[in-house]
């Protein structure tokens, strides 16, 4: 799959604020996606990664700092017309079918990948002609994903992607994000699979509490873990790591 490529970086943001109320949900959020790359931001529950991820598609307002799509302002339009997006919570019309979701969606897009090619390769062929409102929970996931695709895009934002995934389905879903990236498109993705993070990612952002606590490669965010634990002659798991680099570890 070959993906037109920008000059400027797909996504980044820069001293990221937002409040919701009294809350600070972000904390002065610097990070940056780049061309090619998949990057997993991992954090647990109410962290900020949803709402990171909506200020960068243009779906939410910060309060303070920068957000910018391919160095523009990603509430603008045409901003958004080179992405394609899974966010956690997607439904659709219950007698609609996937063949004609798929095409609705598609017609949105002056050059859209075709409609056999996209239900091919996310295992949706066989369940075409089903009414949405049949579909289980994993299908609905895997064409939710599909959509994201539909636009040929050159970044992808998917957000717990894998959720509800049996283990085939996950297979399939990881190969079509490493052929994506193969072909020159970004990823930034969310997932509470560290395995997918160290499956796929190139990149890891660990985010606690509003703020980026670690960013760097797998074996990287295993160092820094080491380093701050003390550990010497054996890294730590991801998991390890992870727990306590966000203090989930305390709580287990």
């Amino acid at each position: 799959m070959i993906v037109r490529l920008s000059t400027d970086p797909p996504a980044q943001v820069a001293g990221l604020e937002k409040r919701f109320g009294t809350e600070l949900a972000l904390a002065g959020v610097d990070l940056r996606l780049e061309r090619g790359e998949i990057l997993a931001l991992l954090g647990p529950n109410g962290a900020g990664k949803t709402t990171l991820i909506g200020i960068m598609l243009g779906l939410r307002r910060a309060d303070a700092g920068l957000a910018r799509l391919f160095g523009r302002d990603p509430r603008e339009p045409s901003s958004r017309a080179g992405i394609g997006a899974v966010l956690q919570d997607v439904s659709f019309p219950g007698t609609l079918r996937p063949s004609e979701i798929v095409d609705l969606v598609a017609a949105h897009y002056p050059d859209p990948a075709g409609r056999d090619e996209l239900l091919d390769r996310f295992g949706l062929t066989s369940v075409a002609r089903r009414q949405a409102g049949g579909l289980s929970g994993g299908q609905r996931r895997r064409l939710a994903v599909a959509l994201a695709f539909a636009g040929r895009p050159r970044t992808v934002f998917l957000d717990e992607p894998s959720a509800g995934l049996d283990l085939e389905s996950r297979r399939t879903l990881w190969d079509a994000i490493r052929d994506f990236a193969r072909g020159g498109g970004s990823v930034l993705l969310t997932t509470h699979h560290l395995d997918e993070a160290e499956a796929l990612a190139s990149r890891v952002a660990v985010i606690r509490k509003g703020q980026i606590a670690a960013e760097g490669t797998v074996d990287e965010i295993r160092r820094q873990a080491a380093q701050t634990l003390g550990l010497a002659g054996a890294e730590p798991s991801l998991e390890e790591a992870f727990l306590h680099l966000t203090g989930e570890g305390a709580r287990t």
